[in-house]
């Protein structure tokens, strides 16, 4: 699913709305999550998961086409832990239509 996806799906379950409505909704919508996370912030979405970002130090690793040891920077990683809602719906039977 793309972000086009997304904002075709908000036209056409909410009605009254025009296609460059819909976009600009997905759009803050991200671009607040994007902010939020930037901040530091947890995003929690009840039913569906919870974004948080992590630290990693820096450490050593390998290069894998020279073997030669490299250092790996510190940096900051976004993890996604889906609810229990979202697993179970997730692996419920697909129902034949």
């Amino acid at each position: 699913m793309t972000k086009a996806d997304l904002v075709e799906i908000v036209y056409e379950k909410i009605g009254g709305l025009s296609k460059k409505e819909s976009q600009d909704i997905v759009e803050k919508i991200f671009e607040t999550m994007k902010t939020s996370l930037k901040q530091g912030d947890k995003i929690k979405i009840s039913g569906f998961g919870n974004f948080t970002l992590r630290d990693k130090r820096p450490r050593k690793g390998r290069n894998p086409q020279t073997g030669d040891d490299i250092e790996i920077t510190a940096r900051r990683v976004l993890t996604f832990r889906p609810s229990q809602i979202l697993k179970s719906h997730i692996n419920e039977p697909i129902k034949p239509s």
